[in-house]
């Protein structure tokens, strides 16, 4: 009878896969031994494998660059990284060996182009998109930026006022975009995004405003759905509605010559993922070439701003099962030696899903088990509403430690769960370790970060202020 967990694997995936296998019984991960990752660090523990961001980038240029062959497409193509999905240097370090371009969305995102700029990482060529609601910092930052020399900083416009309050600090003439205020999927409590300026508004508005301002210049539409780039009717038409007005857009605006299509590619959430990236490239370029020939205008440049997609597949995370809780007939708690709301909070706020895998133990008998992490939160849990179902694991023993691995986790985890701050219940954040290649080859390991210590909560806390006592 097949009853080891590593029986269950097999009868229910294809397994192994490209970044997952078994080697001494024990799990891999591009190549990395999770073993050994944890008898060298310890748990809980995080993990970056920096080279993950450069080989998703090479991905999308490759299924952008054979559309476009494939098409004959006119235009070219600029892959911008999301910075927001993951501020830190190590990543935005990693992604610039790859001549891509940047994303921002807030004030202090310039500030980070600007040292980037003077360690010689970018340069005036490289495109910044600035994105977002602009408050009166993020303008003046934007400005700093264009007024030093960095004319590809392009601001895409939000609302009606920012021309004017760009233009009052902007010296000489400038370029930008307007963001497409698109119509959410019917299941959102809402009809229309917050962000960007509505359909049926962005002729009147670049006739009232643009047009005939002799300091401002329109080269960008940018078209953003909240749901992302999914092969569905939704998608297709709100695409399909983004194309008319570019068209209506590039006939009485000629220096218009870029459609960015934003994010949105997801990435790998279980075994069972399939998402066919090359098809929706290709059918995204078809169907601009397409539209553009039948209304007779020339096609954009394409530009991209996937965040999650560059750096969400680098990330990891790993626990060890500290106890199991058995609360009635049916359900069995595996306790964790962290919280999942502080280290992984998508899991709790938005029920977003990860892989799981135990790193050890593939070949004991396995269990229908509940993972709770260890704040005194009812919502601190991971089961098969985040899980893609129910969650089996091997079977607990006091005596044999467990494991668990959640990967693919390197976006957003860090930022929305506060790096280096507070964490609910005091939590303290895990030790964060960033994994490399040498030239060789060969995999380099080194820590990025030290678990928080409770003098680091008290100092943050004030308890550590002595000026009061």
């Amino acid at each position: 009878m097949n009853t080891k967990y590593i029986d269950l694997i097999n009868q229910t995936f294809y397994f192994p896969q490209d970044e997952f296998k078994l080697e001494d019984k024990t799990l891999h991960f591009h190549d990395i031994d999770l073993m050994q990752l944890v008898e060298d660090y310890g748990t809980p523990l995080k993990f970056t494998y920096l080279p993950q961001i450069s080989n998703n980038i090479g991905r999308a240029k490759d299924w952008f660059a054979k559309a476009i062959k494939k098409h004959k497409y006119k235009g070219k193509y600029h892959y911008c990284y999301c910075t927001k999905s993951s501020h830190f240097k190590h990543v935005l370090n990693e992604a610039l060996k790859n001549d891509v371009h940047i994303e921002t969305s807030s004030a202090f995102d310039i500030d980070i182009v600007e040292k980037l700029k003077e360690e010689g990482k970018i340069n005036n060529k490289t495109y910044v998109i600035s994105n977002g609601f602009k408050r009166a910092q993020y303008i003046t930052n934007i400005a700093r930026l264009i007024n030093n020399g960095h004319k590809n900083c392009i601001p895409i416009i939000d609302n009606y006022e920012e021309i004017d309050l760009l233009s009052q600090e902007i010296k000489g003439k400038f370029n930008i975009g307007i963001r497409i205020a698109s119509e959410e999927e019917p299941k959102f409590e809402f009809y229309t995004s917050r962000l960007g300026i509505g359909y049926k508004n962005i002729l009147p508005f670049y006739r009232n405003q643009i047009k005939d301002n002799k300091k401002v210049k329109l080269k960008m539409l940018h078209f953003f759905i909240n749901t992302g780039i999914r092969d569905n009717a939704y998608y297709w038409n709100e695409f399909s509605k983004c194309l008319k007005v570019y068209a209506n857009l590039k006939r009485i605006c000629p220096s218009l010559d870029s459609l960015n299509i934003g994010g949105g590619f997801p990435i790998k959430n279980s075994l069972a993922f399939d998402f066919d990236y090359e098809y929706m490239v290709d059918e995204i370029i078809n169907q601009i070439q397409e539209f553009c020939e039948q209304e007779e205008v020339e096609v954009p440049n394409i530009f991209t701003e996937f965040g999650s997609f560059t750096v969400g597949e680098s990330g990891g995370a790993i626990y060890e099962v500290l106890y199991q809780k058995q609360q009635n007939d049916r359900e069995k708690w595996n306790m964790i030696n962290s919280s999942f709301i502080t280290t992984l909070p998508d899991t709790w706020a938005i029920n977003k899903r990860f892989v799981m895998l135990p790193i050890n133990r593939w070949y004991d008998t396995y269990e229908r088990v509940l993972l709770g992490g260890l704040t005194c939160d009812s919502d601190d849990y991971y089961n098969s509403e985040q899980h893609m179902n129910a969650i089996y694991l091997p079977k607990y023993n006091k005596e044999k430690p467990l494991y668990l691995g959640f990967f693919n986790t390197g976006a957003y985890q860090e930022t929305i769960g506060g790096f280096g701050g507070l964490q609910h219940c005091l939590i303290p954040s895990p030790k964060h370790i960033l994994i490399d290649k040498d030239e060789n080859g060969k995999l380099t390991t080194r820590i990025f970060a030290e678990q928080q210590k409770s003098e680091d909560l008290l100092d943050i806390l004030g308890y550590n202020d002595t000026s009061e006592s």
